[in-house]
């Protein structure tokens, strides 16, 4: 969707600094603006509503998309997909802080901020769907693609930084993760690197609660993640991750900071996952009904429309009329993804774009391939499973007796 420069805000508090309003977080400040109700804490409105709806209207998309994300793979139409159910605000409010120029460092969850930078929803399907075409950017985008291994893309979005100083850009970089990526070795390497370099890089920890099935108390003292910044150089800062507002206000001036020489900043956004972990995750096992409930009462997209329901800046109609025109797009778009699914992909380009010339041994295994893909669409249907040694061994390994668990190696193969 087409994104329109909005009037510049009033400056934000800076990071770090005491803010009014505020409520607490495991005993520190946290920014909020809005409570639950969509009453505005204090002072006047920090952005015009005609923004603030704007911004609303990306978390809707979002969560309808991730929705239906969700049913295409209990259909069986997509793979693996990590939902970010719960966390619009923190992530339409922290990537509307950042301009083109900007670069967005992801990790698996940020469908809502992929989304607001213009990634099409054929591409987000596509990447579902096992193709590479899934993680092609917008052209002239910076924005990497989606990185599976846990904090790892923190390093990368040092670099990137790093490169902007060197080249004398006025850019920042902006890198999400969980609180679970906190316990990563590799995030302390980036912040400390970042700390040292004084490099423009905004550390955004969404905070849902869980990584995975281990709670946050159970992986971290009971303090907020933010403080952790102290130690590396650079403002930390605790801020609601359900108040869209308070978001964008932190983050604006987060990545102001970056931009003009500031340095780092870590934002700690306080938020939910409110659906599981990954498609492959059930979540009842490790957390009550109750727990989920009370996150429930916190949602980030009513607490939005209830703030500009009061303003008079949204109704009822707006609502059908986007869920509607949502909707549309969605059906254009998985159509559009499953034909291509079902276009004649030659499966062996995965070979040929990762080196330049290509080694002996990958060459070896694309040779393979091709023999076990022969007389086969292993795009379509996927009718039979690739194994080793081509089509021939998939009867031997129909034949194979059954593995025992109690054997030496557990009867693995």
């Amino acid at each position: 969707m087409a994104k329109t420069p909005a009037k510049k805000p009033p400056a934000p508090v800076p990071p770090g600094a005491p803010v009014a309003p505020c409520s607490t977080y495991a005993g520190a400040s946290m920014v909020r603006f809005v409570d639950e109700a969509g009453n505005l804490l204090a002072g006047e409105a920090p952005f015009p509503d005609e923004r603030v709806a704007e911004l609303y209207r990306h978390m809707v998309r979002a969560r309808r998309f991730d929705a239906r994300m969700l049913k295409l793979q209990r259909q069986g139409r997509i793979g693996t997909f990590a939902p970010c159910f719960g966390q619009e605000a923190a992530q339409v409010g922290s990537i509307a802080a950042c301009t083109p120029k900007d670069w967005f460092v992801p990790s698996f969850r940020e469908l809502a901020c992929a989304l607001y930078r213009g990634a099409p929803m054929r591409n987000v399907l596509l990447y579902g769907m096992g193709l590479e075409e899934g993680s092609a950017a917008p052209p002239d985008a910076r924005d990497l693609p989606i990185s599976i291994p846990v904090g790892g893309q923190s390093s990368h979005a040092v670099g990137l930084a790093w490169a902007m100083k060197l080249r004398g850009e006025r850019a920042g970089a902006i890198v999400y993760f969980g609180d679970g990526a906190t316990s990563e070795g590799i995030v302390h390497e980036a912040m400390n690197f970042a700390g040292v370099m004084k490099l423009g890089v905004v550390f955004l920890c969404q905070n849902n609660q869980w990584a995975i099935s281990t709670p946050r108390v159970h992986q971290a003292s009971d303090r907020p993640l933010a403080e952790r910044a102290a130690a590396y150089g650079f403002p930390g800062v605790v801020v609601d991750g359900n108040d869209l507002l308070a978001v964008l206000s932190v983050c604006t001036e987060a990545m102001e900071r970056a931009r003009s020489g500031g340095g780092a900043t870590f934002v700690e956004c306080i938020t939910y996952r409110r659906g599981v972990h990954t498609t492959a995750d059930d979540p009842r096992v490790y957390r009550g009904e109750e727990e989920e409930k009370a996150w429930e009462s916190r949602d980030p997209l009513d607490r939005t429309r209830r703030y500009l329901e009061k303003r008079g800046a949204w109704d009822a109609a707006r609502e059908r009329a986007l869920e509607e025109a949502v909707d549309a797009e969605m059906q254009v778009e998985i159509q559009a993804a499953e034909d291509y699914r079902a276009s004649s992909v030659n499966p062996l380009e995965m070979f040929d774009y990762v080196y330049v010339s290509m080694p002996p041994y990958l060459k070896a295994q694309r040779d393979e391939a091709e023999e076990a893909f022969r007389g086969r669409n292993v795009v379509v249907g996927a009718s039979a499973p690739w194994v080793p040694g081509g089509a021939a061994a998939v009867g031997q390994l129909e034949e194979a007796p059954p593995e025992d668990a109690a054997a030496p190696k557990g009867g693995a193969r």
